[in-house]
């Protein structure tokens, strides 16, 4: 059976190439990103481990573990790593789990038959530190993943999850939010201190609540 937003998060034992891992208990209180890549030596995952490998002090900013996974083994995983660092000139500082039976890959429903029927597509989980998903995409095997794209959703996830907000298209960081439908204009300024701007009965905006 397929996972749907707020599911929990299928739990797990395996060997990554920094050490055996239980999933749930590497992720502890934090937030995770699980990202699945086809194959090792493949041109665009190359490109992907070494962007996250890049932006990880960005992830760990707002309290996001990231870790890759594919259906290669170890052994491969650790002769590719050398050709991502050099690559992207940065040193691999992130796990990439070895799924060689494609135990996981098919916990979480990352073969898909018509794309490949071998290899995972490139899929994306955002899980809670309540260990639910709270966010799943999935790109073709031929499309690199908008990295800068992964840290706003964390952002609007994070902000959201606390606060009576949604954030419009194409909200950033630090942008004015949608008061939730759910609160009444009047509870909505006493809510929030920071003024009420209604554009229609259903749409208002306030300040970002947490900055």
């Amino acid at each position: 059976m397929s996972l749907r937003l707020g599911d929990v998060a299928p739990d797990f034992s395996a060997e990554t190439t920094q050490g055996p891992i239980n999933f749930h208990e590497w992720l502890g209180d934090s937030w995770g990103m699980l990202f699945s890549h086809p194959a090792d030596f493949t041109p665009v995952c190359t490109t992907e481990l070494g962007k996250t490998a890049l932006l990880k002090g960005d992830f760990e900013k707002k309290g996001v573990k990231v870790i890759a996974i594919s259906v290669d083994s170890l052994e491969s995983h650790n002769k590719w790593i050398p050709d991502i660092e050099e690559v992207n000139g940065i040193k691999m500082n992130f796990p990439i789990i070895a799924d060689p039976e494609k135990k996981v890959a098919e916990m979480y429903d990352m073969i898909h038959p018509n794309a490949s029927e071998k290899a995972t597509v490139r899929s994306v989980f955002i899980i809670g530190p309540d260990k639910k998903i709270k966010l799943m995409l999935t790109y073709p095997a031929s499309t690199g993943r908008n990295f800068q794209e992964l840290l706003r959703v964390i952002d609007s996830l994070q902000l959201t999850a606390v606060h009576s907000v949604a954030t419009p298209a194409d909200w950033k960081d630090g942008d004015d939010a949608i008061v939730v439908p759910s609160i009444s204009t009047a509870d909505a300024i006493l809510k929030f201190p920071k003024g009420v701007r209604e554009i229609k009965s259903y749409l208002r905006y306030t300040p970002q609540p947490n900055k």
